[in-house]
């Protein structure tokens, strides 16, 4: 009996060893793939968040309309629309981790092509009517005799590519967009797929929160990009004579790409390490055993996770299941309105977030840096917090469908209320002499009585700041006939416009650039930077609910396919529309043109910042009212959609109570009975 006995000491022992071992190598390998799908997501959201820092510094660089720029930002979508369904339907049944590996370094070649525009384009010609010489303190006089368009309509203008390099931009755009494809369906399906079905949630929401600090980084390395001048250490900054506060400064944008690209080069390199498969949770296995079946297999240690065998894909099999596997996923009416909804929402999202920093650069008069560098210290954090406090709401309180449901839209629709106070932080039009504000106080005109001396062209943009808080187009029009300085000192003397709207006597000048904000739009502008930390806060609390939402009311199986149809939809039917539209509206509101070397209009240097606010808040509060009434029909079928579980589940309880009657001599075989055919995965995943 004593040998018997230490025989089963022993054994015990190592089936105990094994099931130690076994959960250690779980957990590593889970831990490694969440750590390296972070880093991923952190790549791609930092490169993407710096395209969107860089718009307006690409519209001045190649001279392009806001929705031209909005075609470019909606290439990375068209990148995901060409192979997003085959990747998340084949690349589930290969290897998921290499696949992700692959499209990483798709990206990290994408961003650098976006850069190379830079290397082989000339050197950046500012808009400009003064000449600055470093050596004298006379220049050009800002008043000509003849029109300055005849002489320099020929300069450079033979010089000009015959391919517009914005074109690189897209394709580069393009590349992204393909690269990125694999990395959230196929990483988040591996998530679920193998972590324990209570901490996939808080998983995914780890997950999410690190793909929204990503955008911090991206809009700070925007932010000091946009500080330093595009042509740096090629030109010498003491002829500058622009600021970066001004509408024609164009930062180093393309210091940022190559940042980026290495980065998300870097974040390719862990996955070519991780397993294609690891062992399941038992409770992802046991979806026909008996209670019974599954008492057995939790009690013991060698079956509390099981590997997938490992078959060779079937390519041929995988495209004839393709069409009905499709159709099963598309039958899913709550999966149809959710697609619907998050569509319309992602139209709101992505043109208010695509092109926020533009509006408070526009509407409130601060620089393209600080407009950066408050949405990645500001605004982003607040979004990060929201999501990852979403996450350990929904994991606390364990929320079911219905109640992830209901807090996704209660903070949606709290959101949307705060969201309404924006249309009353509003700043009034700056005084620029001939567009918004007369020099007489009768007619809006250009050309006045003070500058009829002059022959000035119309099409300059060369702003200066008259004494008397006025903006005018260019010194020419400002009237002014002579200067002193160099560079960004020089001052404009003898301006009669000056003189005209300012009665008191004296030599009136004028110096280089717009007139500041007055203080009143000043003061409300932290009421705006408060008010849009706590509104994103508050809609980012349902992001992770609503994501679980989506997992979990489809069949395990359907998964990826899934999370890959849902982004296929929003990037086909928001992401590449809406930068284009919100764009094209905006372009609607532009008061002044700038104009390319060889004709033709180029980038808008200034809009009409009250019918701005009106278009832009407009449309985004609008399209999210439409969403929240299509939310209404998406309760009912949902509502619905549980109680017919309900009933399955009822059905098959009493189907269980007599197959455990039949299997209770027989529990020692659930082993076989799991990995037998007769063990149906068509079930549908419940929280």
């Amino acid at each position: 009996e004593l040998p018997i006995l230490e025989r089963c000491i022993m054994s015990n022992s190592c089936r105990l060893y094994k099931h130690i071992h076994s959960e250690k190598y779980i957990l590593l390998n889970l831990q490694m793939f969440l750590a390296a799908l972070s880093f991923a997501y952190f790549a791609k959201a930092l490169s993407g968040s710096y395209m969107k820092s860089t718009i307006t510094q690409l519209e001045r660089r190649f001279d392009i309309p806001s929705y031209l720029i909005g075609i470019i930002d909606g290439s990375f979508e068209i990148g995901n629309l060409l192979v997003i369904a085959f990747v998340s339907y084949f690349g589930a049944k290969l290897h998921r981790p290499k696949i992700i590996a692959i499209g990483c370094i798709l990206m990290s070649f994408g961003t650098f092509l976006i850069a190379m525009p830079h290397f082989i384009i000339g050197r950046y010609k500012i808009e400009t009517s003064i000449r600055s010489s470093v050596n004298s303190t006379n220049n050009l006089s800002p008043c000509p005799a003849s029109s300055p368009e005849s002489s320099r309509a020929a300069v450079g203008c033979e010089r000009e590519s015959s391919v517009s390099m914005w074109i690189y931009v897209l394709l580069g755009n393009i590349l992204r967009g393909i690269g990125e494809t694999p990395v959230q369906p196929l990483g988040i399906s591996y998530i679920d797929d193998y972590a324990q079905t209570e901490n996939a949630a808080l998983y995914i929401g780890c997950v999410q929160t690190i793909s929204v600090i990503g955008p911090v980084f991206g809009y700070l390395l925007g932010s000091l990009c946009a500080k330093i001048y595009v042509d740096v250490g090629y030109v010498d900054m003491e002829t500058i004579t622009i600021t970066p506060g001004d509408a024609r400064w164009v930062g180093a944008w393309w210091l940022g790409y190559l940042i980026a690209g290495a980065i998300t080069l870097m974040s390719a390199v862990p996955f070519w390490f991780l397993p294609k498969s690891l062992p399941m949770p038992v409770e992802k296995h046991d979806g026909n055993c008996t209670p019974e079946q599954t008492r057995f297999i939790k009690d013991s240690p060698t079956m509390e996770h099981k590997f997938r065998p490992e078959e060779p894909p079937n390519l041929h099999l995988m495209a004839n299941e393709f069409v009905p596997t499709l159709k099963s996923l598309l039958g899913n009416p709550v999966y149809i309105v959710y697609l619907c909804v998050t569509i319309i929402q992602f139209n709101s999202l992505i043109g208010m977030v695509t092109y926020k920093p533009k509006y408070i650069e526009q509407h409130y008069g601060q620089s393209v840096s600080k407009a950066n560098f408050l949405m990645g210290m500001i605004n982003i954090p607040a979004v990060a917090v929201g999501m990852f406090s979403g996450g350990v709401v929904m994991k606390k309180y364990k929320l079911g469908i219905m109640g992830a449901a209901k807090f996704a839209f209660g903070t949606s629709l709290v959101g949307y209320l705060l969201s309404l106070l924006f249309l009353a932080l509003g700043c009034e039009n700056s005084k620029v002499a001939g567009i918004t504000a007369s020099y007489t106080g009768y007619e809006l005109s250009l050309f006045s009585d003070c500058n009829s001396g002059c022959l000035c062209s119309r099409r300059e943009w060369d702003p200066v700041c008259g004494e008397n808080g006025i903006t005018y187009v260019s010194p020419c029009l400002a009237g002014c006939t002579s200067s002193s300085g160099s560079g960004r000192n020089t001052v404009l003397d003898d301006c009669r416009c000056v003189a005209m709207a300012n009665p008191r006597p004296g030599n009136l000048t004028a110096t280089l650039g717009q007139c500041l904000r007055r203080d009143s739009c000043d003061k409300i502008f932290p009421y705006f930077m408060a008010l849009s930390v706590l509104s994103s806060f508050i809609i980012s609390l349902g992001g992770t609910p609503g994501f679980m939402l989506l997992v979990r009311c489809i069949k395990p199986e359907l998964k990826s396919l899934a999370l890959g149809i849902h982004t296929l939809a929003t990037r086909t039917l928001a992401g590449i529309p809406a930068p284009i539209y919100f764009g094209a509206i905006i372009d609607t509101t532009c008061l002044k043109w700038g104009y390319k070397t060889c004709g033709g209009r180029g980038a808008c240097r200034i809009y009409n910042t009250s019918a701005y606010r009106i278009v832009y808040l407009g449309l985004t509060l609008g399209l999210r009212t439409v969403s929240f009434f299509l939310c209404i029909l998406g309760f009912a079928l949902l509502k619905r959609h549980i109680k017919k579980e309900e009933k399955i589940a009822l059905t098959n309880g009493n189907a269980e109570l007599e197959s455990l009657r039949k299997e209770e001599s027989s529990s020692l075989h659930c082993e076989q009975f799991i990995l037998g055919p007769d063990c149906n995965p068509d079930r549908e995943t419940r929280l």
